[in-house]
């Protein structure tokens, strides 16, 4: 079995613009009550686990939620995990932006979207995938492939790179799901990503700690495939 690192993408948690239907963007939103309860039952959540770095988005959500959830911990910051630049339409109702004619093409056909006085989605979607990518290859070089590591950032942003974990396109990311506060797991290995979770806001996160690593039988061929990281020996028929 190859053993890898694990990636664990956290949202931050609700904040006052996602109450009140707004497009934060990038503006300095601070956490609701919801949000920090969230913040503080994720922290539960992850308590224990030997996360092996801390990197976030510099907004300030995704600051409160690790303060919260992870108070001991001492994260980076990473400016690839900053929220996609919606320029103009930062700040202003959904409700609103929905009868733009750039909407459903946002909805649509991401990858064409390029938000007036902003970022393209496309170039929201590449830089956050290089970002986690060259994070995991840091990692895993430094503390080995059964680290565990944690990047707090967004919900397009991690929608963006589970689409590419799954090698979808990013027009199909619209069908990805990223609530507040919840979690999803990625595995990046030398042939494929697998995505282990999706989406997770209550089961125990405990069984994403990889196992420690046996030593290998001479006959055994471990690197010719990495079905079994996907789930076990039914991924190899």
């Amino acid at each position: 079995m190859v053993i890898v690192g694990t990636l664990l993408l956290l949202r931050h948690g609700r904040t006052t613009a996602n109450a009140d239907g707004g497009l934060a963007g990038r503006q300095p939103v601070e956490l609701d009550e919801t949000g920090r309860a969230q913040a503080a039952a994720v922290g539960e959540r992850l308590k224990g686990l030997p996360l092996a770095a801390v990197v976030t988005s510099p907004l300030i959500r995704c600051r409160q939620t690790l303060a919260l959830a992870l108070p001991e911990a001492e994260p980076v910051v990473e400016e690839g995990l900053i929220e996609c630049g919606y320029g103009s339409w930062e700040g202003q109702p959904l409700k609103k932006l929905a009868k733009e004619p750039l909407w459903p093409v946002v909805q649509q056909h991401p990858s064409a979207a390029v938000f007036p006085e902003g970022e393209s989605m496309a170039a929201m979607s590449a830089r956050a995938v290089a970002a986690v990518r060259a994070w995991d290859a840091r990692i895993s070089a430094e503390h080995g492939p059964e680290a565990v590591w944690l990047a707090c950032s967004h919900g397009d942003v991690i929608k963006a790179i589970v689409a590419d974990a799954l090698g979808v396109h990013l027009d199909l990311f619209q069908r990805i799901v990223a609530d507040p506060a919840s979690v999803t797991a990625i595995r990046y290995t030398p042939l494929r990503p697998f995505l282990v979770r999706l989406n997770d806001t209550g089961g125990d996160l405990a069984g994403l700690v990889p196992p420690p690593r046996k030593r290998r039988r001479r006959a055994a061929r471990t690197t010719d495939s990495d079905a079994a990281v996907g789930g076990g020996a039914g991924a190899a028929r």
